[in-house]
This record gives C-alpha cells, sequence and structure tokens, in this order.
C-alpha cells in the first residue's frame, strides 16, 4: 500500500512511518516541522520506501502528492504547552488541514484515519477517561484551540471517503 503520514516526523508519527515501512509498505511523510523534527525521521530518509515532503497541510496539497491507499492525520500539535503558543495554527490544522486531507482520500479513493488524544476531552474531571466520557470543554478556555476544533469527534475515526 501507499501511505501518507501527516505529522510523519512527530514522535508517534516517526514510529507509524517507521513500522508501515517494515510491513513493506511506500510511506510518504507530509511535516512542516512545527512539532515534530527532521531528527526524528533522519534514519528513514535513505530508505528507497519512504519520502518526506516539508509541507503544511493548512496549505493546499501539493498538486504532485502522489495517490495514497490510505492516509493518517496525526499532524496536530496535541500538546498543552503548545495551546497557549500556537493556537491558531491548532485551530487551522484541525479544521482546514483536515479538510484539505480529506478532499486528497475523495480524490484518490483513500481511507482516512484521523486520531487525537486525551486532551480533546478537555480538562477532565475523570481519570482515566472512558470512551462515553464526554468531556469537560471549555470554549474561550487557553484549551479550546483542541478541545474544541475538529478534534472532538473522539480519539480517532476511520473515513471510507466516497
Amino acid at each position: 500500500m501507499q501511505i501518507i503520514v501527516a505529522g510523519g516526523a512527530g514522535f508517534i508519527g516517526s514510529h507509524l512511518c517507521a513500522a508501515l515501512l517494515a510491513d513493506g509498505h511506500t510511506v510518504i511523510a507530509l511535516d512542516n516541522y512545527v512539532t515534530g523534527s527532521p531528527r526524528n525521521i533522519a534514519h528513514l530518509t535513505g530508505h528507497p520506501r519512504f519520502q518526506v515532503i516539508e509541507h503544511d497541510i493548512i496549505q493546499p496539497l501539493p498538486a504532485a502528492l502522489p495517490t495514497a491507499d490510505a492516509i493518517f492525520h496525526l499532524a496536530s500539535p496535541a500538546s498543552p504547552a503548545d495551546f497557549s503558543r500556537i493556537p491558531l495554527q491548532i485551530q487551522l490544522t484541525n479544521s482546514i488541514g483536515t479538510y484539505h486531507l480529506l478532499e486528497h482520500a475523495r480524490r484518490t479513493g483513500a481511507r482516512l484515519l484521523f486520531t487525537s488524544t486525551s486532551e480533546a476531552y478537555g480538562d477532565p474531571e475523570v481519570h482515566p477517561q472512558v470512551e462515553t466520557y464526554f468531556g469537560n470543554v471549555n470554549a474561550v478556555g487557553p484549551r479550546a484551540c483542541y478541545d474544541q476544533d475538529g478534534m472532538d469527534l473522539g480519539d480517532a475515526f476511520v473515513l471510507g471517503v466516497t
């Protein structure tokens, strides 16, 4: 399979890229390095089935972006430390960036996996959060850029886009 990993130079994204390559897939990592690092994928850059494209998914995706069978969306900064530092970047990644990835999935027939963290539940009143927990979000609080945006859809969802 040919797989796109948005946020491929992040901690989780880089490990996902390595695992997908080990499973025999071709991987295209997209990352703007806002929180990811080229160091995380340096060991993959010489691999014949790995390509990295420096790109911010807030911007329209490159016209030359290859067709994909699957897209993993891990591009959103999810650390509470980033919520006050880059709140607009987070909101736009979770909305406009998600739209761009969904459009690419629709055009190419790919399935898309959109992930988030428990931060999507806001400042929790329950530990650990179970899947039925609706959260404790504040629409105007310092975490709102993450937990009030597209990520409040839950921990992950998979779309078969048609």
